[in-house]
């Protein structure tokens, strides 16, 4: 059984780290992908769900965005915060 809150989060993450890829760093999924030093294939199977990252992997994302762990944290938070 799936918790619909959580799903609705998992999926913010996902669209937020896109975004972040897309439009700020204007990379591709090989692009950053290279900068990883991961197969293409993860990139894409975080952004469409079919794996699950850690905290390091998001850290480790973030740094090749060249996007601040605190700065995420806030934009996340915006994302999630209960109106």
């Amino acid at each position: 059984m799936s918790n619909k809150s959580w799903d609705e989060n998992r999926k913010k993450l996902r669209d937020l780290l896109k975004e972040l890829r897309k439009d700020e760093a204007g990379l591709t999924q090989t692009e950053l992908s290279k900068a990883l030093d991961r197969p293409q294939s993860y990139v894409s199977k975080y952004e469409t769900g079919e794996r699950k990252l850690d905290y390091i992997e998001i850290n480790d994302i973030c740094k090749a965005l060249d996007v601040e762990m605190e700065r995420f944290n806030y934009l996340y938070g915006k994302r999630t915060e209960k109106k």
